[in-house]
């Protein structure tokens, strides 16, 4: 990594911990800063903050003191989900202290080129294609950022043979200031997290944050399937590339069934190892990353061919008596499930759904739905997704948990149908996270392979 001096016995504040806050804190120990680490979590209860303190760093639990902010503060790095209303954000950004995230610290010592992701949805699926191509080439590609990897991290052993592969949220993005990718990628805007941002006006400039500092020697990769896209193309001083599955582009694009690199037939749609309109978008912004990295056509057909999906994203579990299972545990809006539905025949599926009840209708899904062999709903959203299957005319049943409607989706079906977890609402009525409800399905799909 680079050894910058930035923030050499300067006091640093990092507000909140989890991965990337520990990460973040041991760094800037290592360049030298006087570091002070604030969370909400209880001292007794947070591991991460005693791991820190026996190494020395200084750790104020239980708590966010607004005092704190008093003391000389050169740097506060936030976690990417405490939003700018916090009062110690509040705070700090009156006190003039610079607010930034642990994406742009990892910028900033990172020896490697950056290729950078965001987008609404598909982001974590085209950041692992990315880098699956990428490694298959024999090129040293890193995941790193909001995949679970946390991307200071990863900088900080990296070098300059290697390619940060970045996943970034609009909430990492918000904080950058130097942060500049040589290739970036956005998959699709649509409006999501607008009770973080308030409006999509400001969810987008969230994201478009990632160009900021990309120059003409600089590319990034867009949807032009998006009207916003091709305005915002305008808007950049990097090269723009785009990629479309409805019309033929200066870029990669589908055509006739093929998907193109500027009028070279790289592998057909019907070949990706994993299903849906969406994730064409998805190998398509690959192709045009990987494309832009040197990569051959034959190892970009090889590794996308063989792309099994992503844990919790459309995931292919495995099959039963002829009844094949996906775990879609991600989705966790409408368009996530739209999208997921796209891929299959809705004759044949059995679709799990419900969760969250964010007081939203669920009319945009009625058309999606229609055909289905039949629901299961769940969760505290279970009124309003009747209501849209009873619109639809689909057959369904209700279940209390996952583990429950898995097992009500398996006796539902016959051999070639599919068992679709793909819940088109958050989790937190039931489970801490998607990826624990995402388990909960894996786990009864392995009990019912067992026989039990």
């Amino acid at each position: 990594m680079k050894q910058i001096t930035d923030f050499e016995n300067k006091k640093v504040l990092v507000l909140g911990l989890a991965r990337s806050g520990e990460a973040a804190a041991r760094l800037l120990a290592k360049l030298g800063a006087i570091v002070t680490v604030n969370d909400g979590k209880p001292f007794e209860d947070n591991p991460s903050a005693q791991s820190l303190l026996e190494e020395g760093i200084k750790v104020i639990c239980g708590s966010h003191p607004l005092e704190l902010l008093d003391e000389d503060f050169a740097y506060l790095i936030k976690n990417p989900g405490i939003p700018y209303t916090n009062p110690m954000v509040e705070k700090a950004i009156s006190k003039g202290i610079p607010v930034i995230t642990e994406v742009e610290l990892a910028a900033r010592i990172s020896e490697a080129k950056i290729i950078g992701i965001t987008g609404s949805n598909g982001k974590t699926t085209t950041t692992t294609m990315i880098a699956d191509v990428l490694n298959q080439a024999g090129q040293s590609a890193l995941l790193s950022g909001n995949i679970g990897f946390p991307a200071s991290e990863v900088a900080s052993h990296a070098t300059d043979q290697d390619t940060l592969v970045m996943e970034l949220s609009s909430f990492q993005l918000m904080g950058v200031t130097t942060f500049k990718p040589h290739i970036a990628v956005i998959t699709n805007l649509m409006p999501t997290h607008l009770d973080y941002h308030g409006s999509f006006d400001d969810y987008v400039a969230a994201k478009w944050h990632i160009q900021d500092k990309m120059t003409a020697a600089d590319i990034i990769v867009l949807n032009f399937n998006q009207d916003l896209a091709k305005d915002l193309a305008q808007k950049t001083r990097a090269q723009v590339l785009p990629f479309s599955t409805q019309e033929k582009v200066d870029g990669a694009y589908l055509l006739d069934g093929q998907l193109y690199f500027k009028d070279e037939c790289v592998m057909s749609a019907s070949e990706l190892g994993v299903p849906g309109s969406h994730n064409i978008e998805n190998a398509l912004a690959t192709i045009a990353v990987a494309k832009l990295s040197g990569v051959e056509n034959t190892v970009i057909k090889e590794t996308l061919s063989q792309f099994g999906g992503v844990k919790h994203r459309l995931q292919k579990v495995g099959s039963l008596q002829g009844v094949t299972f996906y775990n879609d545990s991600k989705s966790t809006n409408i368009l996530a499930t739209q999208k997921a539905l796209s891929g299959f025949d809705n004759a044949k599926v059995v679709l799990i759904a419900g969760g969250l009840d964010r007081g939203n209708e669920f009319d945009d899904l009625v058309p999606d739905i229609t055909g289905l062999k039949k629901m299961i709903i769940l969760g505290e959203s279970a009124p309003r997704v009747i209501r849209a299957a009873q619109k639809a005319e689909v057959p369904y049943l209700e279940a209390t948990d996952i583990e429950e409607a898995t097992r009500l989706a398996f006796q539902s079906a016959s051999e070639g149908d599919i068992v679709l977890l793909s819940p088109a609402n958050a989790s937190w009525d039931m489970y801490p996270n998607f990826e624990v409800r995402g388990e909960v399905f894996l786990d009864t799909f392995s009990r019912l392979n067992k026989g039990e």
